[in-house]
């Protein structure tokens, strides 16, 4: 093959693939960018980046552990919005003149707004005048508007609280409806209304959480007649509740209905702990050895009911969380000096029951975004890698394995730094569910591609290093966004185990790994065959044969000694070693069709080309096996992940497709040998003796 056609095949496949990453970029930005005009909410100011930081660092009882607000935020926004910010229009920020050049090349005015989680948690508990009117909730079926008789803007869209408002009541009616029925058998519309109704429900209950501050308790009888009835805070009835229940004791012992000034007052007080009773469970408890936090509608139910074990404690919370809303009336900086106040308390009382050591360091990591830069260097090493392929051996290419191996190396130490990170938050190993084996397996396979680079020196590792780095750190950004759950919240305890999730559960996804990084090899070599890549490079060839097969013993052998491991741990805590349980099957599945080419191409049934083609279906029986089983629905190791079912069907399709064109290619080019044997042998060339 000439050098002009192999130069043009490689800049026609860099381009190709380029099309490929952009597609799958502007699906995810669009699947993130809100339908129609960014709203505008006037007299809206942003937070200042002092308020953020220290509610960010204020602590709450959330699944199961003590967390960051910001964290809480993040995946409540994620939850209700479909993304952690949301763009609006309001006052005239000032910034600086190279933020204005800045603002200017994103293409947004001076009254742009970037709302991030913190911020949108402080608006919903502290200004929800403005909360209201953001369009927080997403909605992808516009049918589900139409059955509550609110008029959609397209097919999908995000709404705000008041354009949903006239639609509650209904909304809240077909609910309860859908919702007896199994979740498995509703129809699409039927889910968005139920999960519509549970955000609709969720979000209220963070517009009213601190209704008691701001509102206080109205004094009934107090007024003369020409003036209003007096205003009391909580706080100070509930000073007074030993004297109210002993007037209602007196009441009731004399048969007498209770006054109608006690009786309001009692009702305006369950009315205050009912609205704040759910949401931020923000309030560490008062004795040592209990565990459960409270929320301000528990701590004032408790002071009120006598049950409380640190009244002047509960009033004291109450207190501060009275001056922090009422000091939103005046400015941010004395809103932020009282919020101050309240975070420094409940810190201090958190860390002296231990609970407080990782919340700074949580913010800070959610802050700091390690994945989407992370994303953003393997995807610079990805169109690096492009151009280091379509210039081949020349100094220009040369370069451009630098300015590949460097970003992929930063994006590499990036996911390193995020993943250890984790386990010192979560104080646990990297992997304890399904999003955590996606950002493990983007480290490692970019990880293990860099050292089978350093090892071969021929490029085809580092190219597929950032390329699969980008893929799989997308595809965890998807997953952590269509599930919408915190992934560092403690596990199941039949999985709370730190030395069988260490031995078992990262030996078995390093063989996920390995597996996956000798599939895309294979599709590399299939590919550069096929379009004439390599020049005939059959140096190239035999390498990445080599690493292939090293790739897939290394899949045999961690996926063997995993599925061993994996059953030890299952007869320690089941009872019973094997029980064909589809991830069980799955693993076992890994290690048979390893085992299969392996033997076949020891025993010489396959060649070159018939590695390259089952180690490429490898991808589909590892996908299979850590993702497939998820779909089925049962076994106890399922993670209960149902949604992106069409994406594992769109990998399994091309990988097939690879499959194909690799088969294609060899029959093509087996004709053509043949053709130019038979050519040979018509114009006389002398052939070896038989």
């Amino acid at each position: 093959m000439s050098n002009s056609s192999n130069l043009a095949g490689r800049w026609t496949a860099a381009v190709l693939v380029i099309v490929g990453l952009a597609a799958i970029l502007y699906n995810v930005v669009v699947d993130n960018t809100p339908k129609g005009d960014v709203r505008e909410i006037k007299n809206y100011t942003a937070w200042s980046e002092e308020t953020l930081k220290i509610a960010e660092t204020i602590p709450i009882q959330n699944g199961g552990r003590i967390k960051p607000l910001s964290s809480y935020s993040g995946f409540t926004m994620l939850g209700f919005h479909g993304a952690r910010s949301m763009e609006i229009e309001g006052k005239p920020v000032e910034l600086s003149s190279f933020a204005k050049f800045l603002r200017k090349i994103r293409g947004k005015n001076e009254k742009s707004i970037s709302i991030k989680p913190t911020a949108w948690m402080l608006d919903a508990l502290f200004r929800p005048e403005f909360s209201i009117e953001q369009p927080t909730f997403r909605v992808d079926n516009s049918a589900a508007l139409e059955a509550i008789s609110v008029k959609p803007r397209g097919k999908r869209d995000r709404y705000s609280y008041s354009d949903l408002e006239p639609g509650r009541e209904k909304l809240v009616e077909l609910a309860k409806t859908y919702e007896a029925i199994d979740a498995k058998k509703r129809e699409p519309v039927q889910n968005q209304i139920v999960d519509l109704a549970y955000n609709i429900r969720n979000y209220e209950a963070l517009l009213g959480y601190f209704g008691f501050a701001r509102y206080g308790i109205t004094l009934t009888g107090t007024g003369d007649g020409t003036t209003a009835d007096q205003r009391a805070d909580l706080s100070a009835v509930m000073q007074t509740a030993p004297q109210i229940r002993q007037q209602i004791a007196q009441f009731k012992s004399q048969g007498k209905p209770l006054e109608t000034r006690i009786q309001s007052l009692l009702e305006q007080v369950l009315d205050a702990a009912n609205f704040s009773k759910f949401g931020l469970f923000i309030l560490p408890p008062a004795g040592a050895k209990e565990h459960t936090w409270q929320s301000a509608g528990n701590a004032i139910m408790d002071v009120m009911s006598s049950q409380s074990k640190d009244t002047d404690l509960a009033v004291a919370d109450i207190k501060l969380m009275e001056s922090a809303a009422r000091a939103i009336s005046k400015d941010e900086a004395t809103f932020r000096g009282e919020l101050g106040v309240l975070r420094d308390s409940l810190a201090k009382r958190a860390e002296a029951r231990g609970e407080y050591k990782h919340i700074v360091q949580e913010a800070g990591y959610y802050r700091k975004n390690w994945f989407l830069y992370a994303m953003i260097f393997f995807l610079m090493g990805s169109l690096s890698a492009l151009g280091m392929w379509a210039l081949g051996g020349t100094k220009a290419g040369t370069v451009l394995a630098w300015t590949t191996l460097i970003p992929t190396v930063l994006g590499l130490g990036y996911c390193i730094t995020a993943i250890a990170t984790r386990c010192i938050i979560m104080e646990r190993p990297p992997i304890g569910n399904l999003y955590d084996t996606t950002i493990f397996i983007a480290t490692t396979v970019t990880l293990i591609a860099l050292l089978v680079e350093l090892m071969t020196r021929r490029r085809f590792a580092l190219g597929i290093a950032p390329i699969l780095g980008t893929l799989l750190v997308i595809l965890g950004r998807r997953f952590e966004l269509g599930d919408a759950k915190d992934h560092m919240d403690p596990l199941v305890a039949v999985l709370n185990s730190n030395f069988w999730l260490t031995i078992h559960v990262i030996t078995i996804t390093l063989g996920y790994s390995a597996g996956l990084l000798s599939a895309f090899f294979s599709c590399a070599y299939l590919l550069m065959r096929g379009l004439g890549l390599d020049g005939g490079d059959k140096d190239l060839r035999r390498a990445l044969t080599r690493a292939v097969y090293g790739m897939l013993c290394l899949t045999l052998f961690l996926a063997l000694v995993g599925t061993v491991l994996g059953g030890i741990w299952a007869n320690y805590s089941w009872g019973r070693f094997w029980g064909w349980d589809p991830k069980e099957n799955g693993a076992l599945l890994i290690v048979l069709w390893t085992l299969a080419i392996l033997h076949a191409r020891l025993g010489g049934y396959i060649k070159e080309w018939g590695i390259h083609f089952a180690a490429v279906f490898t991808a589909i029986v590892v996908t299979f096996s850590w993702w497939g089983v998820n779909f089925l629905g049962v076994g106890l190791h399922n993670y209960g992940f149902t949604a992106g079912k069409d994406t594992i069907n769109y990998f399994y399709a091309i990988m097939l497709c690879v499959l194909a064109f690799g088969m294609i290619a060899k029959v093509i080019e087996e004709s053509n040998a043949k053709a130019r044997k038979a050519a040979g042998l018509a114009n006389g060339e002398p052939q070896l003796a038989k």
